[in-house]
């Protein structure tokens, strides 16, 4: 939204000509109009001052009548006699007949209507004119018609009134006019990009047609995103309906500078278009701007205020005002308007991806789209400035110098190490507005915490003492960060400006800086002694420590380092640079104020004895060691993660942790037991998932009354839970699944009675508690393979204390379940469910949305399950016996009956597609349906009736209408205008001739793979790429049992709400967009692990999919009897997760890369 704003009236030197007879008002009347024009700030021309000696006068004055916006002429009693003003007359009416000029008559002290009908004096004077000029008479009658035409305008009679109303009334039109017509429109969006929509909302703000009160707005947001420029083009707007107006720009600056009289000096002379009035001080100013502006309708812009004290001395209260006044303020600071009580607070957003790309273009290119060499390096500097209009401008205007390809590369990749500084400069004003602790505060989110859920970041701050919920708070309302889905989140230039602050602490050496998150800092710091440049001589030795990692070769690095009182922060993630390599444990032991640290993956050459007692979060994936040192007092610790450690227990005995909110042990292979809790009250999250060696939770657990999460997954050596966990009030999340030789949960766990999610999947428990029916908050519940040790009726999982005589065991289950009412998710997979234990009566769970019936035994569903009015997703994968399925509700958007071999009949599938949002569906080895095992068209069929239910459904551009079928065979039917052959598919696309149109539906592949051996599962992965954009991959398992044993030909659909928005701007311009399809399969091992497999895509097609391709298309009858050999191998949809959903997954979907 930057521009540089020219008044579009610079064809104008002057404001008003006047033109007049000298030796009758120059120096009475027309002296005090001057005056009071000019003291209205209205730029004025008379002949006997502007003039310098020696000019040509009848020239200058022809030049300075065609310079002024108006014209004032005075009549007077010896006008007409002045062959000099009937001069200046004619010239008048000229420009006045060419629209360049508006002229206003002024009756003196003559009669308009002698001056129209040119009697009495004016006759005489023309009758001496026509003897004087009898050779040249024609030049007196343009005279007269000029004069008539004049008179016969809307003019100022004086007649018996007094003089200063009379000139103040002139004044005051002229005023009025030059205020309405000195901006346009075409002004105000002139090179401003986004400016419309804007102006429209910020005009329902203002309301500037309700003159009964006065209103303050204002408009917020984070430095450079467009505040002033949307400020400054509503006042042009705006200002021709008030009586005075007035922008103070930059008061924050010019306040610093010259203080706060400078600006009420400033305000009164604009609103009352006066010079300059002097004012002693700041309470006199704000007595001066109350009495004289109490009566005037104004428009006062204050713009980048960030005091308190600047408004209350500026515009302090609204009846300083007449009714109808508006005053504006932009502030990056959202409580000082709130403090100072504002009517209406506009938040700027960031600009979209198009605007931004017409914002750089217009800057770089002076055009609103790159030309074609510069597509992939626009978008990356789009990117890069991430909405923020300040960053556009700026980078546009470098870049606009610049007309080397090779060049812009250089300058990009130069830009992502060394930023700007105009813009984190303008950017940093925030952060100097802040105290000592909230730049703590901005400066840790900024190098560690960015995206973290705000709970997280606030238990983490307030441990340090910074006082995190005033902090937080005040970060948003300066827009420094944003909370978003309850996370933290900062604009990526405001990150990238805090971050270099950090490394303004020390340009040189990283270890003399409080934060260190880059590898190469971290690396060099633990590695390097920078600080007594002692010649480091590295030993090696094999120490006796147990690494989790295998390896044959490494290298063991032991240095003496300087340690660093300077550094509070680290952060090092696993990656090629540190791979392989062991530090000294020494550099980190001499690090007595780290409150922060992270490491992947990193090997010591020591065991390391000491940690910092100052740590507040402490993450160590692959830690190698089997207990933390012996002298680290962690009193301060909030979290603590340390996944696939060496740990065999964390603490002996009691230690006072009152601060610890977190424990993450996830695959701590050697851990037995877990810790006493007795000392940490404030546990909320114990996750040991995968520690295969645990066999026993402490009986403390029972004390931890915070405790929300408590994950057991995978635990296999756990037999029992210790009784005192019923006393877990708060807990919401249990998770048991995998916990092989669990047999049964505590009687009285129903106790727990907040509890949310319960996963006792593929565990031995036979029975649930009698007390289960005590969790009316209980959202998911799965049961997934509770078979037990044999095969046994359903009623066992299910114990009651009074039961009627042989009742119906699956009714009497799901019939208590029901008291479930809040139940969201129901797994029952693979439970041993057989024929006639699925009740008729399911509609029993008012607030289902997903239920998991797959690998049971049941031939048929109850029709009542169209009764589950919420139900959104149902999976019946590998129900092998099952032959039908009934209608199914209306809001379903997943259906999954992939290796359901023997169904033959299917409900109006698309149907219910047109009906809800969209639906996506797996189909997959469901060999009663596969009459024709070769015939592909049946394939393209299913894509041809499933784009025209879209279209009728009105979903084809939703991003989530993925469709994926696959078919045996080894043809691209011809429908596929677009053929390839090799394992990718590059295409490119002519913008303008598709996604331009509003028909456009979206895109339709066609692969074909050779033959496949996949062993227990495979996995293919699909990877769609639109150059300059991030690659998306989408996974597709084949899960066990699945047979890929010939030729398959896949057919996919891409929406046109898949295609990244800043291509619409493309609309513009005939450039190709490049899109590229990549395949790769992959077969599980034994470790549970995929590794690539040789086969690959042998073909490719594609079409662009429009809404006439769909529209001949008929509802197809879905039952094998009627589908007139037209059947379907395997059909799915991707979800709304951008990932094609899994065939079999316990976790319920794999989500893209």
């Amino acid at each position: 939204m930057a521009a540089s704003y020219s008044r579009t009236t610079t064809r104008w030197k002057y404001d008003v000509f006047l033109s007049f007879r000298g030796e009758d008002t120059r120096k009475g009347f027309t002296d005090h109009l001057y005056t009071a024009l000019c003291h209205r700030g209205v730029i004025t021309f008379r002949d006997d001052q502007e003039l310098e000696r020696g000019n040509e006068i009848s020239r200058e004055l022809l030049q300075a009548i065609q310079d002024s916006r108006f014209s004032v002429i005075v009549f007077s009693r010896n006008y007409t006699s002045s062959t000099w003003c009937l001069n200046e007359l004619v010239k008048i009416v000229e420009c006045m007949k060419q629209g360049r000029q508006t002229v206003i008559p002024v009756f003196y002290d003559v009669d308009p209507s002698e001056v129209r009908n040119q009697t009495g004096r004016l006759q005489q004077a023309f009758a001496d004119h026509e003897e004087v000029f009898k050779d040249n008479i024609e030049k007196v009658q343009t005279w007269r018609i000029a004069m008539k035409l004049v008179a016969n305008l809307s003019g100022w009679d004086l007649q018996d009134r007094h003089e200063s109303e009379f000139i103040q009334g002139i004044v005051e039109e002229i005023v009025c006019k030059l205020r309405k017509s000195s901006y346009s429109m075409s002004w105000v969006t002139e090179n401003l990009v986004g400016m419309d929509w804007r102006l429209e909302e910020m005009s329902l703000y203002l309301g500037v047609e309700q003159l009964n009160d006065v209103r303050v707005i204002g408009i917020c947001g984070m430095g450079g995103i467009g505040k002033t420029t949307i400020a400054r083009a509503v006042y042009e707007k705006m200002l021709g309906h008030f009586e005075g107006s007035s922008f103070l720009a930059n008061v924050r600056e010019v306040e610093e500078k010259h203080g706060l009289v400078r600006l009420q000096e400033q305000l009164l002379s604009d609103t009352l278009m006066e010079r300059r009035t002097k004012i002693s001080d700041v309470h006199r100013g704000m007595n001066e701007i109350r009495v004289r502006l109490r009566s005037r309708m104004v428009l006062v812009v204050l713009d980048d205020v960030d005091q308190l004290v600047q408004l209350e001395s500026l515009v302090g209260d609204r009846n300083w005002f007449d009714n109808g006044s508006r005053v504006i303020i932009t502030t990056r600071d959202e409580l000082l308007l709130k403090q100072f009580g504002v009517d209406k607070i506009y938040r700027v957003a960031s600009l979209n991806n198009i605007e931004a790309v017409q914002l750089f273009c217009l800057k770089a290119f002076r055009s609103y789209c790159p030309p074609e060499d510069y597509v992939l390096q626009t978008i990356q500097v789009v990117k890069y400035a991430d909405g923020l209009p300040l960053a556009l401008h700026v980078l546009g205007s470098f870049f606009s110098g610049i007309r080397s390809v090779e060049l812009w590369n250089h300058s990009l990749k130069r830009l992502k190490d060394i930023p700007d500084k105009g813009i984190l400069d303008k950017l940093e004003i925030s952060f100097d507005g802040l105290n000592e602790v909230e730049k703590k505060i901005f400066l840790d989110i900024a190098c560690f915490f960015n995206g973290w859920e705000e709970d997280r970041v606030t238990k983490l701050m307030e441990s340090s003492g910074f006082y995190p919920q005033i902090g937080i708070r005040i970060l948003v309302e300066k827009f420094l960060i944003n909370i978003s889905d309850n996370r933290v989140w900062m604009h990526d230039l405001l990150q990238e400006m805090g971050r270099q602050i950090v490394k303004r602490e020390s340009h040189e050496e990283p270890g003399k800086r409080t934060r260190l998150w880059l590898c190469e800092d971290v690396i060099h710091v633990l590695l390097n002694n920078t600080v007594n440049n002692l010649l480091l001589q590295p030993q090696f030795y094999v120490s006796d420590f147990e690494f989790p990692f295998s390896c044959s070769s490494f290298l063991f690095i032991n240095l003496t380092v300087q340690g660093t009182d300077k550094v509070e922060g680290i952060v090092l993630n696993s990656n090629d640079e540190v791979d392989g390599l062991y530090l000294s444990a020494e550099s980190i032991m001499k690090m007595k104020r780290l409150r922060i640290l992270k490491l992947q993956n990193i090997n010591l050459s020591q065991k390391i004895k000491y940690l910092s007692n100052e740590l507040r979060y402490l993450e160590w994936c692959g830690y190698p060691f089997k207990s933390l040192p012996s002298t680290f007092q962690p009193d301060k610790l909030v979290e603590l993660h340390m996944r696939h450690s060496s740990i065999k227990q964390l603490w002996e005995g009691v230690r006072p942790l009152k601060l610890l909110r977190a424990i993450d042990l996830r695959h701590s292979r050697n851990l037995i037991k877990t810790p006493d809790f007795r000392q940490v009250p404030n546990l909320e999250k114990l996750n040991l998932e995968g520690c295969r060696k645990l066999v026993k939770i402490d009986d403390s657990i029972g004390i931890l009354k915070g405790l929300v999460f408590l994950n057991l997954k995978d635990c296999v050596k756990l037999a029992c839970l210790p009784t005192n966990i019923c006393e877990l009030k708060t807990l919401r999340i249990l998770n048991l699944y995998g916990c092989f030789k669990l047999e049964k949960l505590p009687e009285m766990l129903g106790n727990v009675m907040n509890l949310e999610e319960l996963d006792v999947g593929r565990t031995a428990i036979t029975t649930l508690p009698s007390t289960f029916g005590l969790w009316k908050k209980l959202k998911v519940l799965s049961l997934d393979g509770c078979k037990g040790p044999a095969p046994k009726s359903w009623s066992s999982l299910f114990s009651f204390r009074s039961l009627p005589r042989n009742p119906c065991p699956i009714t009497l289950m799901l019939s208590s379940l029901s008291a479930l009412y809040s139940l969201t998710k129901l797994n029952l997979s693979n439970s041993n469910l057989m024929e006639g234990e699925l009740p008729d009566d399911m509609g029993c769970f008012p607030s289902l949305e997903e239920l998991d019936l797959s690998g049971n035994n049941f031939v048929r569903i109850p029709s009542s399950i169209s009764q589950l009015s919420k139900l959104k997703s149902l999976r019946l994968g590998n129900c092998k016996k099952l032959q039908s399925l009934p209608d199914l509700p209306s809001r379903l958007e997943y259906l999954g009956v992939d290796g359901c071999a023997s169904l033959g009949t299917l409900p109006n599938l698309f149907e219910e597609c047109a009906r809800s949002k969209f639906l996506s569906l797996i189909f997959m080895n469901c060999s009663e349906l596969t009459d024709y095992q070769g015939n592909i068209s049946m394939g393209l069929t299913w894509l041809k009736y499933y784009l025209h239910f879209l279209l009728k459904s009105g979903h084809q551009g939703h991003p989530a209408s993925w469709f994926f079928t696959c078919f045996p065979g080894s043809e691209i039917p011809s429908w596929f205008h677009h053929k390839s052959v090799g394992h990718s598919l590059t295409i490119r696309l002519l913008p303008y001739e598709h996604w331009s149109s509003s028909k456009w539906m979206g895109l339709a592949v066609c692969a074909f793979f050779e033959e496949l051996d996949c062993g227990d599962s495979c996995l293919i992965t699909l990877n769609f790429d639109i150059k300059g954009f991030k690659s998306r991959s989408y996974f597709l398992e084949y899960p066990e049992g699945s047979t890929f044993t010939s030729n398959q030909v896949f057919f996919i659909f891409f929406p046109r709400g898949k295609f990244p928005e800043p291509l619409a701007v493309s609309n513009t311009t005939s450039q190709p967009i490049e899109v590229e399809f990549r395949s790769s399969i992959q077969e599980r091992n034994t470790n549970n692990e995929f590794q690539v497999l040789s086969a690959r895509v042998m073909n490719w097609g594609f079409r662009m999919v429009y809404e006439e391709d769909t529209v001949q298309f008929n509802e197809p009858n879905t039952s094998v009897d009627s589908i007139n050999g037209l059947h379907s191998e395997e059909l799915m949809i991707l979800d709304e997760n951008n990932s094609i959903i899994p065939c079999n997954n316990i976790e319920g979907k794999c989500l893209p890369e």
